[in-house]
């Protein structure tokens, strides 16, 4: 049995053992037109509880991306509408044996599935279902979403009011900066004007669990200018409004990718390569304005009044329109900033 076949009959195993498909012939009467759009989704997690959907319906067939938690937006595998639920199938395979030559002799393929139901005009409610690694059990999640409006027309940035700018790094110490969570390691340190974030692993041992750095203030649009130097194979990210990351990454001499440094990622990949060599500094000139974003990297705009269609991963909330924080990933790899300055727009 091949694997595309193999994946859909675990689909249509799983629908059917959810409830998801009825034994009567309804297609006519069935539409996905209630789902279609964006919706930012809440997780029921403590923390790291942002998530993101988008339904679609192409030329013959429904469509969708998923965002959730952390990493990068994927498209889903398999979505489909049954009566007035919207269920989505996301699988990935996994090598359980391997022979002597290091090739796959055993292969299985889990598969994650979430069931979706409207809960008002412009809300969702859903469960996902994770089944454990070894097939035994499952982890089952509950979720809200609220519907997102588009973005609307660009904006022109020429008729933009800023107001007066504010320092966000005064070069001195950690004043107006606290860490995201308080029980993490704190890898920041200032030293000569620079802000040094160092998350060092011990060579064995337990894993040290270092923290991101957040501004103590909140911030709706705005222009934001900084510098950056990261070490060779490092990465970091800037979080705007603590919800929209511009990858930070030692990306010199890659192909352009929605993860290269100056991205918006996994959603914006840049229109040219800007980037420096590792170890250099380099600047960014970022713009958020109604949900439009511009990035300059080292005097090259690479993100021309973009819309942002939602948050990314490891976002605060998966709220677009409060103000938030701008925050510096922390947990990653080895990167310096200076001369930070955030400017206002006046609304």
């Amino acid at each position: 049995m091949n694997y595309m076949k193999s994946k859909m009959l675990i689909v249509l195993f799983l629908t059917v053992l959810t409830g998801g498909i009825s034994m009567t012939l309804q297609a006519q009467e069935e539409t996905v037109e209630p789902f279609l759009g964006s919706w930012a989704l809440t997780l029921d997690y403590t923390d790291n509880n942002a998530g993101w959907l988008e339904v679609r319906q192409e030329e013959g067939y429904i469509d969708s991306d998923l965002l959730w938690r952390s990493g990068s937006v994927t498209p889903v595998d398999f979505t489909m509408v049954n009566g007035e639920i919207l269920m989505l199938f996301q699988g990935r395979e996994e090598i359980r044996k391997k022979d002597a030559d290091g090739n796959p002799v055993r292969t299985t393929h889990p598969v994650w599935w979430f069931k979706i139901t409207k809960a008002g005009a412009d809300r969702l409610e859903g469960v996902a279902r994770f089944p454990h690694d070894n097939g035994i059990g499952l982890e089952r999640v509950s979720f809200t979403g609220k519907r997102i409006p588009p973005c609307g027309p660009p904006p022109d940035l020429q008729k933009i009011r800023y107001g007066e700018p504010v320092t966000l790094f005064n070069g001195k110490d950690l004043g107006g900066w606290k860490l995201v969570d308080r029980n993490s390691v704190s890898g920041w340190k200032v030293k000569d004007g620079v802000l040094y974030n160092n998350p060092a692993q011990p060579e064995s041992g337990k894993h040290i669990h270092y923290g991101n750095l957040r501004t103590t203030g909140v911030f709706e649009d705005f222009n934001l200018k900084l510098e950056v130097n990261v070490p060779e194979g490092s990465n970091s990210g800037i979080y705007l409004r603590g919800i929209y990351e511009i990858q930070v990454y030692d990306s010199y001499g890659m192909e352009l990718d929605s993860h290269n440094l100056g991205a918006l990622y996994s959603r914006i990949t840049p229109s040219v390569a800007a980037e420096k060599p590792a170890g250099e500094w380099q600047s960014l000139d970022i713009t958020l304005y109604k949900r439009y974003l511009t990035v300059v990297l080292n005097g090259k705009t690479i993100i021309d009044n973009q819309p942002v269609k939602g948050v990314t991963g490891g976002a605060l909330t998966s709220d677009d329109f409060s103000p938030g924080p701008v925050y510096l990933q922390g947990d990653h790899g080895e990167v310096s900033y200076r001369n930070m300055a955030l400017t206002p727009v006046i609304q």
